[in-house]
């Protein structure tokens, strides 16, 4: 089987399985970036493109490897990935989903509690010496939160939103989530979360996360008019992609004081540059944001959990069996 790589080549070498068939996968390594000719040339008979979830695969580029029959995201994601372009030429695409779901769950309980917890603020309070003014400070308001203290609200209830809805549950918070289709009585018991309708959720909770892919229908829907429904003097989280929000009325949410903090592992423009628009914002602003770089789904663990996947379906592939996390329902192919 010829596999083109797009992405950092020591990923597909670092967790190879020490398997026959592994060792019978021919490799062609490119970093991101290229023309779609360029990755074209590199292995024009390739069977298999395994992409950064990251990584631009247009149409241009499908259309030039004949002996495409998939295209493996390594991560979650595939918006970058050309559906309809595969689809077309019958190659199926597939995602590793649910590799990061504990860890991302992880990443959105940190940026919830250093919200609650102000722990940039509090850091830098200690480092100049005003510890103990601080301290007396929120003792006298009776400011700080518990996560028990809080109504948090999911929207989306995939794998990474219904770990976040566990643990958040074993913190003693109130979950609500919204989603397409409802989940039934007993998955809603398993995951200690109610269902209630996108509005009534951002009118009622103290702390809104998303967890959402990026599609026409979600792409900026967290625009001026989605931060004007929220409680006032709640807080948002983002550890799903940047593509989702409105930068301009994040901001504004922010300066209002409509929103107390936002906590972000995640921006659209990625990679983000000091030019970015949330970074250019008064302090008034950025002091409320905290930002982590987009690590949430990068543990060791997830990337061993989703090469085993990749693995899987290159294997699945290469003995004619049905592929699995087929994202473009190809699933009469193979």
């Amino acid at each position: 089987m010829k596999v083109l790589h797009i992405g950092k080549a020591e990923n597909m070498k670092r967790y190879k399985p020490d398997t026959d068939f592994a060792d019978t996968v021919e490799t062609a390594e490119m970093t991101m970036g290229h023309m779609p000719e360029e990755y074209a040339a590199a292995m024009p008979d390739a069977e298999v493109i395994v992409a950064d979830a990251i990584a631009d695969i247009p149409g241009t580029l499908i259309e030039q490897l004949p002996d495409l029959k998939m295209i493996h995201s390594e991560g979650v994601a595939y918006n970058k990935i050309d559906l309809n372009a595969a689809s077309a030429h019958q190659v199926s695409v597939c995602n590793c989903a649910g590799m990061n779901a504990s860890a991302v769950a992880e990443q959105t309980i940190l940026l919830m509690q250093g919200m609650l917890k102000n722990v940039i603020v509090n850091d830098q309070a200690v480092r100049e010496g005003r510890q103990i003014m601080v301290k007396e400070q929120y003792m006298a308001g009776g400011s700080l939160k518990e996560l028990a203290d809080c109504k948090v609200g999911l929207i989306g209830l995939g794998d990474i939103g219904k770990a976040t809805a566990q643990l958040l549950a074993a913190y003693g918070a109130e979950v609500y989530y919204c989603k397409r289709h409802r989940l039934e009585a007993e998955e809603e018991v398993k995951f200690h979360a109610m269902y209630l309708p996108l509005d009534d959720l951002l009118a009622l909770c103290d702390i809104i996360s998303l967890h959402l892919p990026v599609t026409k229908e979600t792409e900026n829907m967290c625009d001026s008019v989605f931060f004007e429904k929220m409680k006032p003097g709640s807080y948002f989280v983002n550890t799903s992609r940047g593509e989702l929000v409105n930068d301009k009325a994040l901001a504004e949410a922010l300066k209002s004081g409509k929103l107390v903090m936002a906590g972000l592992d995640t921006l659209d423009l990625e990679p983000v540059q000091t030019d970015h628009p949330l970074l250019q914002q008064p302090e008034e602003v950025t002091g409320k944001i905290i930002f982590s770089p987009h690590i949430g789904g990068i543990t060791a663990s997830s990337f061993r959990r989703g090469y085993s996947m990749i693995w899987e379906n290159l294997e699945r592939l290469s003995a004619g069996k049905p592929l699995l996390r087929v994202v473009n329902r190809l699933d009469s192919l193979f």
